[in-house]
């Protein structure tokens, strides 16, 4: 579907010497940060009247931005009937509790069975809302807490929250080995020099905060609660396996970790048969989009996680017992 985009907007000092196609993604949140910059490549963008075609290009504030473009983003999703669990639900914005093996959005492998497909179905006026409402991920193993907008307005004030952080996201996780503290993980993220599907610390990274603090320690594991300060990519999984704690079943992080010497064959198994990363969205908390009233929602852990924390915590107390 093509549709003709006409947009204009002033920098702010705020902005002042800002690449543009940072600035762009700024004032038009509705949009990639990647369709931004095709549209500065194409010759779409001006700047005081004068087209600019270099992404690098440094803003300044009182600039005048027109963008004059076609868009194709756009695409003709299916609508397909998939459970939702929806947590809380008004007439701007949706929460829902994300499953296992759930992917969130189309792509390779997966093009009508992910959750913007459900929310499709659910909602069908979701067609017009950028990316169906979906404003932030969980990757398809990772179960919890997710918001939908429901209308453009509630999409723009929510993707500004998140890029200005101060919608709260706090999860759990049961992690590889003992910890004996909480603490912050303080590392740049990006993508994996080698390996396409991985994330990674590196020094060219983008800035990546999170902070960790210890539920319960068990022999050979630990169970935290996590709060992201930033939102990359993976980010929990890469700064724990980063830290020497990977996220128990991980498939990409986790490496050779996984057992602890002395534990029971009934954990053995269970981990050895856990199928996904033991990560879970539990608390999200932000203003509410168009009223402003401070809400907050809690989802409990999993039947499989548990099963787990269940498992290890008879095995711990069964050592400590003897």
């Amino acid at each position: 579907m093509i549709e003709q985009v006409k947009l204009h907007a002033t920098i702010s000092k705020l902005e002042f010497g800002q690449r543009l196609d940072q600035s762009l993604t700024q004032l038009f949140p509705q949009y990639s940060r990647s369709h931004l910059q095709k549209w500065i490549k194409n010759r779409c963008v001006t700047v005081n009247g004068a087209i600019i075609d270099k992404a690098k290009y440094k803003v300044f504030s009182g600039a005048v931005i027109e963008i004059s473009a076609t868009s194709e983003e756009k695409e003709c999703w299916e609508a397909k009937d998939i459970p939702l669990n929806i947590v809380y639900e008004d007439d701007h914005i949706l929460l829902l509790n994300k499953p296992s093996k759930l992917v969130v959005h189309p792509g390779a492998g997966h093009i009508n069975d992910t959750l913007l497909n459900a929310l499709l179905y659910y909602l069908p006026t979701l067609v017009s809302v950028p990316r169906a409402g979906i404003v932030h991920r969980l990757d398809k193993d990772t179960t919890g807490l997710m918001v939908i907008a429901k209308t453009i307005p509630a999409y723009i004030h929510l993707l500004a929250a998140l890029k200005n952080r101060i919608i709260t996201r706090e999860y759990e996780a049961i992690v590889i080995g003992c910890m004996i503290s909480g603490g912050k993980v303080d590392a740049p993220i990006g993508r994996h020099m080698t390996k396409r599907t991985h994330m990674a610390v590196h020094a060219m990274g983008k800035a990546s905060v999170t902070h960790y603090r210890i539920i319960r320690a068990f022999r050979g594991y630990t169970w935290i609660r996590l709060q992201l300060e930033t939102g990359r990519t993976h980010q929990i999984r890469v700064h724990l396996s980063y830290i020497s704690h990977p996220v128990v079943g991980d498939p990409l992080y986790a490496g050779r970790c996984g057992f602890s010497k002395g534990n029971s064959e009934h954990v053995i198994a269970l981990v050895r048969a856990f199928n996904r990363q033991a990560l879970h969205a539990t608390m999200l908390r932000l203003h509410h989009p168009i009223s402003g009233v401070l809400m907050e929602w809690h989802a409990p852990l999993p039947e499989d996680i548990l099963e787990l924390i269940h498992a290890i915590q008879a095995d711990t107390d069964h050592i400590n017992n003897h």
